[in-house]
């Protein structure tokens, strides 16, 4: 469903929420009595769809068998961009027909133990079909990019670095 259009011709404006239920799963009888004392375990509950089985990052006392809240941001990130890559690409005729992305976060820890990121990578290796356009290609990352609400949200910045393979035998 396409935005309506206003008056003058400018399309309008929609807003989305996302709600997220987040319940603390690690009270091991004692609550947060002392630091070493309770889990960090915790899960993400959406309406509808499976249950994340959340932690902190091992190096702060969480479980490594769980996801962790930076891992689920530089997947969050990656997943973004490429949902809108694959979008683009297929409005410019560019046929991809494999997508891996090997995002990086990098996160610094801070004296207090707080941390920032201070950058996400993307690096998606991209295949696409013979006789689509790869310098076309290469350059609809940047539109991903720009469009993608998640990198134009973050206060770190979001680089990408894509390389792009043309299949052999797959027409486009």
């Amino acid at each position: 469903m396409a935005p309506e259009n206003d008056q003058s011709g400018e399309q309008a404006k929609r807003t989305h929420r996302y709600a997220s239920s987040i319940r603390w799963t690690g009270n091991r009888g004692t609550g947060t009595s002392s630091y070493r004392e309770y889990e960090r375990q915790y899960d993400v509950a959406i309406a509808g769809k499976p249950t994340i089985a959340g932690s902190s990052d091992p190096q702060f006392r969480g479980d490594p068998a769980r996801h962790n809240p930076e891992d689920l941001l530089v997947s969050a990130a990656a997943s973004c961009h490429m949902l809108w890559y694959l979008h683009l690409c297929a409005d410019a005729g560019v046929v991809v027909v494999n997508y891996v992305d090997e995002a990086l976060g990098t996160l610094v820890e801070q004296r207090d133990g707080s941390g920032v990121f201070t950058e996400i990578t993307l690096r998606p290796q991209v295949t696409i079909a013979s006789g689509s356009d790869p310098s076309l290609a290469e350059r609809l990352h940047a539109d991903a990019h720009r469009m993608c609400p998640l990198a134009a949200s973050l206060s770190c910045p979001v680089r990408h670095e894509p390389t792009i393979v043309v299949a052999s035998g797959i027409p486009g």
